[in-house]
């Protein structure tokens, strides 16, 4: 599928919809950091800042029973799958309404119930969880594919390569999207990795490979959709590379000195959002005063969120022995 037929097919409803979410993450990552800064939420975060069309291309390309598992980096996830921004932020605040009861935190966002597994922190973690669940897709015979996000940095730990190998072997419905953001932590991929292209690793597997440009939002829902429909029909999995850059550190307090200023001013001339509201606006979609109102309500809608989040209760101690175990009580 190329960008026109993305276009054709997405319509000009679902585009603007896609638009939304990709401000929505970048407003609330801008609002969140200050947040931490300022010491108003307790822990760290690791930002999505540049890296919106990834999300929001692959999970607009998913049909309502996949899932998806995610990295330490979860915040633009959950809000490309849905999950309500409130839970978010009550989440991030460790309340006990937070979509995870508060237990999780800034690096274990997720809801099962919309489709998202509770984010694991450790690099490269997901890969065999959702190699799990796209393999009980497929022996229960369920039209379903499992989608795993990880960075450039998880392309070298053990966990790729055991995840790939299997879900090659087993032909799984699973789809392995690389946000290839240039660096893991502080370390550029041209000092860890020989090869050009991670996605050029599928081919040692036996499994197809794919790339995609990360920072075009319809690019990458056009790739997704090929992976996705590749995998439901039973042709095994996808590697999926999506190159991308993030504007911003690692961590809340990385100031990034490592990333070179030219090459910064090279990736934000892509910048995703820029693209892709000069395009809506280039083929008459959506008009600037609707994008202006647009923004608006986004930038209401995180206050709200925060201001719910400062005043939900925290947990109660007893909710330490809480969901431990499934289907056993717990001995106190």
């Amino acid at each position: 599928m190329d960008k026109e037929t993305a276009i054709s097919e997405l319509g000009d409803s679902r585009i603007i919809d896609m638009y939304r979410r990709m401000v929505i993450i970048r407003e609330f990552e801008e609002r969140i950091r200050y947040l931490f800064l300022e010491g108003k939420m307790p822990g760290t975060i690791h930002q999505y800042i540049g890296m919106e069309a990834c999300a929001v291309g692959v999970c607009s390309a998913l049909e309502v029973n996949d899932v998806i598992g995610s990295t330490h980096r979860p915040n633009g996830h959950a809000l490309a799958m849905g999950i309500p921004m409130k839970d978010i932020v009550a989440e991030l605040y460790g309340k006990a309404n937070g979509v995870c009861r508060g237990k999780g935190g800034a690096m274990h966002i997720g809801d099962l119930e919309r489709g998202m597994i509770p984010a694991i922190a450790i690099v490269g973690a997901n890969m065999p969880v959702v190699l799990g669940a796209a393999l009980a897709f497929k022996l229960r015979k369920e039209p379903r594919v499992a989608v795993s996000f990880f960075g450039d940095g998880a392309s070298n730990e053990g966990a790729f390569h055991e995840a790939l190998n299997m879900a090659a072997v087993y032909r799984v419905p699973a789809v392995f999207v690389c946000e290839n953001n240039q660096y893991g932590a502080s370390t550029s991929i041209k000092l860890t990795t020989a090869i050009e292209h991670i996605s050029d690793r599928a081919a040692c597997y036996g499994m197809r490979g794919d790339l995609a440009d990360g920072m075009d939002v319809l690019d990458v829902y056009a790739h997704a959709r090929e992976a996705l429909h590749t995998a439901r029909s039973g042709k095994g999995p996808t590697l999926l590379e999506l190159l991308t850059y993030r504007f911003c550190g690692h961590s809340r307090r990385d100031p990034s000195n490592y990333q070179p200023e030219e090459e910064k001013k090279r990736w934000k001339k892509k910048d995703s959002i820029a693209r892709f509201r000069s395009l809506m606006l280039e083929r008459g979609i959506i008009t600037k005063e609707k994008l202006d109102v647009l923004k608006k309500e986004v930038e209401d809608s995180i206050s709200e969120a925060i201001e719910y989040a400062r005043h939900c209760p925290d947990p109660d101690p007893e909710d330490t022995y809480n969901d431990l175990y499934v289907g056993m009580e717990v001995p106190k």
